[in-house]
């Protein structure tokens, strides 16, 4: 069963989700380039020439992924120099960047589950002190998990107004 839709969306023919957050999103950074840099940066990686090298991207789509990222506010750039080299820059997540934690690595958590066979991929999210798995999932402010079935959609903000149209 999918999500349901209450209030004024229970009737998905009388509205249109021009501005949908999921799109926009996807707009800013859903390319696989984007997706591999936030990988690394999760990693721990901060220099342009470890992206590259990271991600086997090149650096004209790296350089590029990594403006585009900044100027959104996912990164930001601190300058750094080594002895005798001219000032370079690293680029470290924001709150912003951060924010885009489960995003990541519920990809991987579905990859793992749904594309790596019975044992999964090479990698696994686990707390650091324990080892147990982390899973990334839906949960209530208060921390319940809940099942797909349990959730709905509702309006928000002007769109809560029936008179909306």
């Amino acid at each position: 069963m999918p999500l349901s839709f209450e209030g004024v969306l229970a009737d998905r023919t009388t509205w249109r989700l021009d501005n949908c957050s999921i799109g926009r999103s996807m707009e800013t950074i859903g390319t696989r380039s984007a997706m591999l840099i936030l990988r690394e940066a999760f990693y721990g990686t901060t220099r342009f020439d470890d992206f590259v090298r990271r991600t086997k991207i090149g650096d004209a789509i790296v350089a590029a992924r990594l403006k585009d990222l900044t100027d959104i506010g996912v990164f930001t750039k601190q300058p750094y120099r080594e002895p005798g080299r001219r000032t370079r820059y690293e680029y470290l997540l924001t709150e912003k960047g951060r924010d885009l934690f489960p995003a990541v690595f519920a990809l991987m958590q579905w990859g793992n589950k749904h594309l790596q066979g019975e044992d999964g991929g090479p990698l696994r999210l686990v707390e650091r002190g324990t080892g147990e798995p982390v899973v990334i999932g839906a949960r209530t402010a208060s921390g319940r998990d809940v099942d797909l079935e349990d959730l709905a959609i509702v309006a928000h903000g002007d769109w809560a107004d029936p008179q909306r149209g």
